[in-house]
């Protein structure tokens, strides 16, 4: 058949093609299982586009750059040095500059690597492909493919469309990076319900994903920006980045600054020109020193620092952090959402149960594919040898299987399916290898599993040339094969069904997968095994075997510190319900609480669901907008999220978090290029050791701001003074730049070297909303500001009125503020604890060497020529030091005594301040 471009069909709506039967999907895309004719897959080519994701626009170098000068303080400064430049005064136009342009080459760095998770999920699509065109099979372009294309699959295969499968031979896809399901599925062509999640509908096979075993054809319904991938890519591509919390507050903080300064700055120009009568050249210069003086320019300066020292920190464990301010966020969350599969589990499935007759259950330890661990019956080792049932039972798991294990780089992994390399290293705790085993009784035939029977079966002859068939499948397709029962004690018995049944039910209660194993002593009827060798009900029952995918022990640990430190833990995973509880039941996440699957959310609106996220902890089956809207209503709800993932259905999620935390090892390209960190070794408990770093790097960017905010106001009111009151400027504009950016910023620089508080993962997340500063930090602001003043100005108009030189004055007031500066340092390495301990004293060797630099640095300002011509500095003696000392001690007692008060009438602990 053909057509014109004007009578290609449309395709049906994303979520409809798994209800419809193979030959309404013909009939709905004007094809057949024939496929198209070049003539229709040109026409539509040209209708729906190629099948490739569209790329990403990305900012370039400059325009990144450019924009790290979209800044309002930046913006007070350069107005400042354009006037200053229009008036002459170019000494302090170049330090006012300078001053910008090092804040912008710190953003611009601080930005680090550009996005790449739209490049990675692109990549995710298959390149070539096997099409039916023109009634034969040819490779082509997987961008060629167009809705109606009939497409070959084979193992190994990488799904290059989203396609409704025609045909199936033993089909088994592995979709754990798009629905987070850790197993393999299998397919079949059956439509299935409207409202089915996206990993339950088998007859579909969905691009990006991979064929591990099997043949199938399938109908192209989806291509490019249609699929599920594309979907995703759409997400990502309409999400704008989240900026940190502390970030916000930065921006707050800033603006608000900055309406204050240029408040004060107006309104002492007015009183100066107005009131006092000052030439407005000179009312401006004094302005632009107070404008200067307020501004912290070294506050974008040490929050680089201390990030990029948290991120080294991070990095030592394991946490590798892609975007620098998501070191702090980490330290503010107060929810962890969290997948499952490979994140809070090993993504390795693993025996823990063999139930076998009468109720005996036998417990297996050790998680993973490594061949490590016990077998427990009654809390006491079992030695197999004791238990024929139990012994044949394993050895039918090591016999009646295809995949293979294998040792890499020190990590057990496994070739095949995955339930299949969990019953190998059942073995392999036994002491019994397949390797062994198949040597000791060797394979003569084998019927593969297949959907359709729900069984795998295997014929096998022992050393003394007896034979043995064994099978291994769905629980309740193995028991209408048995008519006996084996005991542990190897005795046989009627088969008893319903305790079997009573069984099975009690161990998926658990959240474990079920396989029954079952053996017969009788050769095939004709010379190769078939099925009609396991229909006559003449097997016996051996064991069930309970399989799941564990949780890591050190996530278990995790989980419980998290919750130590005030921070909830929810799993949002693609997995099944009853597993999702039982995994969240040995991590202590969602224990008495519901549990939602993604239909339930989809049918709540967003108020609701905001409601909701608050009370429930685990959430299964969810796809990928569940996710999403999941950390939007917890945003919403005023928390700080992290999210962690590692498949390509929770990159959306992982982007729009505060910190996306991806997995290293087993987690793909686009799950780790939208996060945040990537995690290098899997560990949950990775997550809360970098809580721990960031909360440090919090409290260390606090401390510098309460350091450098009480030097900045001391300066602001010494010019706000001098002007008032008509006195000479005792600090000029480039002055004060030089104490803000370097012996301020140098001293200040040492606290964000300070280690973690002790108690630090003990006390609950701050608020999302928090200002920066609380009334504590206002209070300590003008206390210590008043005093940076009193010691500046008392000394200034002291020195004047004895006769000093007005540059002798100015130097020394330089120096008094430096001197108030390197001793309030010290002050400040604990809010509230004194300093004056060993602890308080020790501990970071930066503060003292800091103090030691401001030495040669205040030495060359006051001494040097070249200095003294540039910022108008004179030479000191020894006794106009010793008044300079004088004057910072006085800070650093007073200060001293406040954290003393505080803390004996007990405001410390009312306040919860440390």
């Amino acid at each position: 058949m053909t057509e014109t471009p004007s009578q290609a069909p449309s395709p049906a709506p994303r979520a409809h093609w798994h209800t419809l039967s193979t030959d309404q999907t013909g009939t709905r895309l004007d094809s057949s299982t024939q496929g198209l004719d070049s003539q229709q897959a040109d026409q539509r080519l040209q209708l729906y586009g190629p099948n490739r994701l569209a790329a990403a626009r990305k900012r370039s170098a400059l325009q990144r750059f450019l924009l790290q000068f979209h800044n309002i303080l930046l913006y007070v400064m350069m107005g400042s040095a354009v006037i200053t430049a229009s008036l002459g005064y170019w000494v302090d136009t170049g330090v006012l500059m300078g001053a910008v342009l090092i804040n912008a080459i710190i953003g611009y760095l601080q930005e680090g690597k550009a996005e790449k998770a739209l490049d990675a999920i692109r990549n995710m699509l298959s390149p070539r492909c096997i099409v039916l065109r023109d009634g034969s099979y040819r490779e082509l372009d997987a961008d060629q493919l167009v809705p109606g294309d009939v497409v070959l699959l084979a193992s190994g295969d990488r799904v290059p469309a989203d396609l409704r499968l025609l045909s199936v031979h033993e089909l088994r896809v592995e979709e754990a990076a798009l629905t987070g399901e850790s197993l393999p599925v299998d397919k079949g062509i059956d439509p299935v319900a409207h409202d089915a999640p996206l990993g339950d509908r088998f007859c579909m096979a969905y691009a990006g994903t991979l064929v591990l075993y099997g043949q199938a054809t399938g109908m192209v319904v989806a291509t490019a920006g249609q699929t599920e991938l594309g979907r995703i890519n759409q997400l990502l591509g309409s999400m704008a980045a989240q900026t940190t919390p502390l970030l916000r507050q930065i921006d707050r903080f800033g603006k608000t600054l900055a309406i204050g300064v240029l408040s004060i700055s107006a309104l002492t120009f007015a009183m100066g020109t107005l009131w006092r009568g000052h030439p407005a050249a000179d009312m401006f210069m004094m302005v632009v020193a107070l404008t200067a003086s307020a501004i912290p320019e070294g506050l974008p300066a040490i929050i680089t620092v201390a990030l990029a020292l948290g991120v080294q920190r991070m990095a030592r464990r394991k946490a590798i952090v892609r975007r620098l301010p998501a070191v702090e966020a980490l330290g503010a969350v107060s929810v962890i959402c969290s997948d499952k599969t490979g994140t809070l589990t090993r993504n390795e499935m693993t025996v823990q149960r063999v139930v076998c007759a009468n109720h005996e259950v036998i417990e297996v330890s050790g998680i993973g594919y490594a061949p490590v661990g016990e077998l427990l019956l009654n809390r006491e080792r079992v030695q197999q040898a004791d238990y024929p049932a139990l012994q044949l039972a394993i050895r039918a798991s090591v016999l009646c299987n295809d995949a293979s294990l294998h040792q890499e780089d020190g990590q057990w992994l496994v070739s095949g399916d995955p339930t299949e390399g969990a019953l190998l290293a059942l073995g392999g705790k036994t002491g019994l290898t397949q390797l062994a085993a198949r040597a000791d009784w060797p394979r003569m035939d084998a019927i593969p599993f297949e959907s359709e029977h729900r069984y795998m079966a295997s014929y096998h002859e022992d050393a003394q040339g007896k034979p043995w068939i064994f099978v291994k499948g769905a629980p309740e397709r193995i028991l209408d094969m048995c008519g006996q029962q084996m005991r542990l004690d190897g005795g046989l018995e009627p088969l008893d069904v319903d305790n079997w049944r009573r069984m099975a039910t009690d161990t998926a209660a658990h959240g474990l997968r079920l396989l029954a194993l079952a053996v017969r002593r009788q050769r095939p009827r004709q010379e190769r095994l078939a099925h009609a060798d396991l229909a006559d009900g003449d097997f016996v029952m051996l064991a069930l075997v309970g399989i799941i995918d564990p949780p890591r022990e050190e996530a278990i640990r995790a989980v419980a510190q998290c919750h130590q430190a005030g921070i909830r833990v929810k799993m949002i995973t693609g997995d099944h319900a009853e597993t999702a509880r039982a995994i969240g039941a040995q991590l202590a996440i969602g224990i008495g609480k519901p549990t939602l699957t993604g239909n339930e959310v989809a049918l709540l609106d967003d108020r609701e669901l905001r409601r909701v996220v608050q009370e429930v902890d685990i959430f299964a089956r969810a796809s990928p907008e569940h996710k999403l809207r999941l950390v939007q209503a917890l945003q919403d709800c005023g928390e700080v999220v992290a999210m962690t993932g590692d498949g390509v259905n929770d990159a959306p999620a992982l982007k729009r978090a505060d910190v996306g935390v991806a997995m290293g090892l087993k987690g793909t390209e686009a799950a780790k290029d939208a996060s945040d960190m990537v995690l290098a070794d899997d560990h949950f408990a990775t997550i809360a050791a970098a809580v721990r770093e960031g909360r440090a790097v919090y409290d260390n960017i606090r401390k510098f701001i309460l350091f450098m905010l009480p030097t900045n106001g001391g300066e602001a009111l010494v010019v706000i003074a001098a002007i008032l009151f008509q006195l000479a400027l005792p600090l000029t504009p480039a002055q004060v730049l030089w104490i803000n950016m370097v012996t301020s910023s140098a001293l200040g620089m040492a606290l964000a070297f300070e280690p973690a508080e002790p108690g630090i993962m003990q006390r609950p997340p701050r608020r999302a909303h928090e200002a920066l500063l609380s009334g504590f930090f206002i209070w300590r602001l003008l206390l210590v500001s008043l005093l940076f003043m009193l010691s500046t100005l008392g000394l200034f108009l002291w020195e004047l009125r004895s006769g000093t030189s007005l540059e002798v004055a100015r130097t020394m007031a330089v120096n008094t503020v430096v001197a108030c500066e390197v001793f309030y340092l010290l002050n400040s390495r604990h809010i509230l604890k004194p300093v004056l301990t060993r602890e308080g004293l020790t501990g970071n060797w930066y503060v003292p060497a800091a103090m030691l630099a401001c030495v040669p640095l205040q030495l060359a300002y006051t001494y040097l020529p070249w200095m003294q011509e540039l910022f108008g500095s004179a030479g000191l003696s020894l006794y106009e030091w010793l008044k300079v000392l004088a004057a910072g001690l006085l800070v650093f007692v007073v200060a001293e005594i406040e954290k003393w008060v505080l803390r004996a009438s007990g405001l410390a602990r009312r306040f919860r301040l440390g």
